[in-house]
């Protein structure tokens, strides 16, 4: 793992072609990709569809975690039913998901708002630029929202119920004991699961490349889009693996900062 990793920086700074010899060209790649107008809005675009995800999925994972920690009888069903999306190929949910985006106005989405009434919401939902990056967001949501649902409901099932037996004898309602009790013991749960779909997000691939190839134009290109055409698709696999470091390098500095954060908030929770 480290050779290849190590070779990979090396190749950075050349303008290898994928075969054959290559030259260094020092930090050529690196500044062709700071002008590379491209790859600038594709940095954009991973921001925006991380954020999406990030705060999207979590917050139905949290919901769906406090609704099926109840005593419902159902709760071991919908468990399975949630998470079951989570061990699906990724390939496998876009290709389903095209089917729902279907633009065709009796098919998928467009097809169930018009039975209900919604006719005039149709949308070319893969196809429009403004929405395309939102619609894989919307995928990539639907498929691991029940993974944080699983990582919240571990984290509420540690909560003892001796201390909401107790806030419920001094008075404290249902949202003074989520919010005094349940949410600050959550604050390990939370740490994981905002890693994971932080990390997950900027490096976003599969969903993006099998539902829209970074398209309309390059309305839903992100950076792991990027490296895998400018490697298999122009050959440039220097500049390719320069893409590729940078990218490492802002999950890194992005992951180790938001781990000290929400480590420090475990403390003070």
């Amino acid at each position: 793992m480290l050779c290849p990793s190590l070779a990979g920086v090396m190749y950075a700074f050349t303008d290898w072609s994928g075969i054959g010899g290559f030259s260094f060209t020092g930090t050529e790649n690196f500044r062709t990709l700071f002008d590379d107008g491209r790859a600038l809005e594709s940095v954009t675009n991973t921001l925006l569809l991380t954020i999406a995800v990030v705060v999207v999925q979590n917050g139905i994972g949290l919901l769906l975690a406090l609704g099926v920690h109840t005593g419902i009888k159902s709760r071991a069903l919908l468990r399975l039913i949630f998470f079951a999306p989570a061990v699906v190929s990724p390939v496998m949910v876009a290709i389903l998901w095209k089917y729902v985006y279907n633009p065709e106005n009796g098919a998928g989405l467009n097809g169930l708002l018009g039975a209900v009434g919604l006719g005039s919401l149709r949308q070319d939902w893969l196809g429009d630029p403004s929405l395309a990056l939102w619609s894989v967001a919307a995928m990539v949501v639907w498929q691991y929202a029940g993974y944080s649902m699983v990582v919240f409901l571990a984290g509420l099932q540690g909560v003892p119920a001796e201390l909401h037996e107790a806030a419920r004898i001094d008075g404290a309602g249902s949202w003074q004991r989520f919010r005094y009790v349940t949410w600050p013991l959550l604050a390990p749960a939370l740490t994981i699961n905002l890693m994971l779909s932080t990390i997950g997000g900027l490096k976003l691939f599969d969903q993006v490349y099998a539902a829209t190839n970074g398209g309309p134009g390059t309305s839903s290109e992100t950076l792991s889009t990027v490296l895998y055409k400018e490697a298999f698709v122009y050959g440039k696999f220097g500049y390719s693996t320069a893409v590729a470091l940078v990218l490492a390098l802002f999950v890194a500095a992005v992951s180790l900062v938001q781990l000290r954060y929400l480590r420090a908030r475990e403390v003070t929770a």
